[in-house]
């Protein structure tokens, strides 16, 4: 890129360019900090999106595996706040609940309930997602989910009952 001004379509190649080589730098950074593969994927995938982005601005960034690292790691900061708040929003669930008959829903981890949620089927932890930790009510889930209110009622039934299968029962 040298000493004269770089066009935004200069920039697109050099990052296209960049690519295979900084795959794997990228990918090893997140992966050695996260320890998921799959976020780690997700998180690299997030990088070279914002990359893209980046260089179709009128003034680009110069592109370098060090730029894209940069980026991941602001991308993991960022999955990791996300992750921090959904725990506490398992947190304040458990503080909050009211009296109930069921123990384990008492003892609920919130690293143990984020798990759980992660090995459910995706329309179950969708559903149970965005009521229980976004917050949204029934119809709010119906909206996003296109679903009938009475059917998504349903579907909260069953991903409850689904996650109670798949929880662990650690009690004596």
């Amino acid at each position: 890129m040298g000493g004269q001004p770089t066009t935004t379509g200069d920039s697109q190649s050099a990052l296209l360019d960049l690519y295979g080589q900084a795959l794997p730098h990228v990918y090893g950074y997140l992966l050695s900090r996260c320890g998921r593969p799959a976020v780690a994927e997700d998180l690299t995938s997030e990088t070279f999106l914002a990359a893209a982005a980046a260089v179709r601005r009128d003034d680009p960034p110069p592109i370098s595996t060090a730029w894209l690292v940069g980026v991941a790691r602001h991308k993991l900061v960022d999955h990791w706040r996300r992750q921090t708040r959904e725990e506490r929003r398992f947190e304040a669930l458990i503080e909050e609940a009211p009296a109930i008959d069921d123990p384990w829903e008492i003892r609920l981890d919130a690293a143990q309930a984020r798990a759980t949620l992660d090995c459910l089927a995706p329309h179950h932890r969708a559903a149970l997602t965005l009521r229980y930790i976004d917050d949204l009510p029934v119809a709010d889930v119906a909206s996003v989910l296109d679903r009938t209110v009475h059917g998504t009622e349903g579907l909260l039934a069953r991903a409850r009952a689904a996650f109670r299968r798949a929880y662990p029962d650690e009690r004596p």
